[in-house]
């Protein structure tokens, strides 16, 4: 698959999730398999760029190209303003939200709420492509509501405005995560352009990937919530679709050494005391699923330090090894 000069090396993408793929989980889940990932949204609002927030999201040092970013906005100018800025700042890809189904970014009419205005979508996305000479792509729902499903008119603007690959979320911004994804809807998108689509949506497993590329006969399919410590199905799904097997789960050691090092790169990245806060998250749910994984969890969120979590982390996993026990 391509994205403007670009090659990729599958057609599997990490989907951009806020508070979760920052660089380091970005890192390893391209390690693991993932064809493309894309950074965590960044504002529009120049104020905030200078932020520690921002920063970080935008930080993509030592990455391999190309480096995707994601902007959000409502006004053409600053979301122009904003392209330009974090292409110098070395973005390779520009992406932009109009699906985030999150109040307080649709409260301020960004994400998915700009759906609800066609002509302000293509005032938008004619304004960022006009304002960087790199390819620009987009991510939607299929609509704001079920009675106002536009996702393919928003597809046939973007297309005509020069972007280059469009992520659809197969629900509307009503929906949230419930219910489940529009196969249809997407494949209805992809049969009225040209571009590349990216289907998202309740991707889970292997053979749903499969399934859902046939179905829809989209060119890729974002993988997000289903990564969420599981970064191997990246690995999984590469190695399904080419042999037509299964790849063996990882082994509890192997989960293990993977942890931990996902842990070191969280203190090296954040820092001590915001590393173990955001390392909290991933080692719930690298352990979902796992024999005593909830009062594992519940001592694991009362540890103040790196060296607490990181020996809490092996106490548990060693004992697992040991006793080479895993429920579903």
């Amino acid at each position: 698959m391509k994205i403007g000069q670009y090659t990729l090396p599958n057609n599997l993408f990490l989907a951009p999730m806020a508070g979760v793929t920052d660089r380091p989980f970005r890192q390893l889940c391209r390690r693991l398999g993932a064809g493309m990932v894309i950074s965590e949204m960044i504002t529009a609002n120049k104020s905030l760029w200078a932020s520690k927030k921002s920063l970080l999201r935008a930080n993509h040092d030592g990455e391999p190209e190309p480096r995707a970013i994601q902007i959000a906005g409502t006004d053409p100018e600053m979301m122009a303003e904003a392209a330009q800025h974090n292409v110098k700042q070395g973005a390779h890809i520009i992406d932009i939200n109009m699906g985030c189904p999150a109040k307080k970014v649709c409260n301020v009419m960004a994400g998915s709420a700009l759906l609800q205005n066609e002509k302000l979508v293509g005032e938008i996305l004619e304004s960022v492509v006009k304002a960087v000479n790199v390819p620009v792509t987009l991510k939607i729902r299929t609509g704001w509501d079920h009675q106002h499903r536009n996702g393919v008119s928003i597809a046939q603007i973007a297309e005509q405005s020069g972007i280059q690959a469009l992520a659809v979320h197969g629900r509307t911004r009503a929906d949230a995560y419930r219910g489940d994804a529009e196969y249809d809807t997407i494949a209805e998108i992809k049969s009225a352009i040209a571009i590349p689509v990216i289907a998202n949506g309740d991707i889970s497993s292997p053979e749903k990937v499969k399934q859902v590329l046939d179905y829809t006969q989209a060119d890729a399919v974002m993988i997000g919530r289903a990564a969420q410590g599981n970064p191997w199905i990246f690995q999984q799904i590469n190695h399904y679709l080419t042999h037509g097997e299964y790849l063996a789960a990882p082994t509890v050691t192997e989960i293990r050494q993977t942890l931990i090092e996902h842990l070191h790169t969280l203190y090296d990245f954040y820092g001590d005391y915001t590393g173990v806060r955001m390392a909290r998250k991933h080692i719930a749910w690298y352990s979902k699923g796992f024999r005593d994984g909830n009062p594992f969890r519940q001592q694991m969120n009362l540890l103040e330090y790196p060296q607490q979590q990181l020996d809490f982390t092996e106490q548990f996993f060693t004992k697992l090894a040991q006793q080479d026990t895993i429920t579903a």
